[in-house]
């Protein structure tokens, strides 16, 4: 188990793709406070640690070549600015410049000024999926954070974004692991 102290408030585990245990905790916060914490996630902590290894060992995936990631990135770069200017105009938000990515943990990810990063794997998802993330990081236009009210707008664009959420969650990390 790693602990990773940071300007947070509230304390957060992580397992990772390599079946890590991360937990985030402010910079203040006692050792002892950690500990009693990740004792009563333990069940949870046990629970998605084998989740995550018989992932691995369920869903080997071959990497993609150099070649294979740049056709999706060029199949990307027709795609997703598509994509991001439909929704756009229904989130009611600008946006500067669109930068397809090669990424080994990010779908995506919004600036202070508006610029949009997508991973180029997006491709390899349903279109539903890739509708979401972009939805996702155009509503980061209005609040740059993950609120009540940041989740309200996603919601309202796509009603059914917590199902695209949870194919991410399921089948992401497979998508992520094709990274060459």
């Amino acid at each position: 188990m790693n602990i990773i102290r940071t300007k947070r408030k509230t304390l957060a585990i992580e397992i990772t793709r390599d079946a890590r245990v991360l937990v985030r905790a402010p910079y203040r916060m006692k050792n002892a406070d950690i500990q009693k914490f990740v004792e009563e996630k333990r069940e949870w902590i046990e629970k998605n640690l084998r989740l995550m290894k018989e992932k691995q060992l369920n869903q080997p995936t071959e990497p993609l070549t150099m070649e294979e990631i740049k056709q999706l990135a060029e199949k990307a770069m027709v795609k997703i600015p598509q994509r991001v200017y439909y929704y756009a105009a229904i989130v009611g938000v600008t946006y500067g410049k669109i930068t397809i990515r090669n990424q080994k943990t990010r779908w995506g990810s919004c600036s202070r000024k508006g610029n949009l990063n997508f991973n180029c794997l997006l491709m390899l998802a349903p279109e539903e999926v890739l509708d979401y993330v972009v939805v996702h990081e155009l509503c980061h236009r209005k609040e740059m954070n993950h609120s009540k009210r940041f989740w309200n707008e996603v919601e309202r664009v796509l009603p059914s974004y917590r199902k695209q959420e949870s194919w991410l969650k399921e089948n992401g990390e497979s998508i992520m692991r094709r990274n060459p």
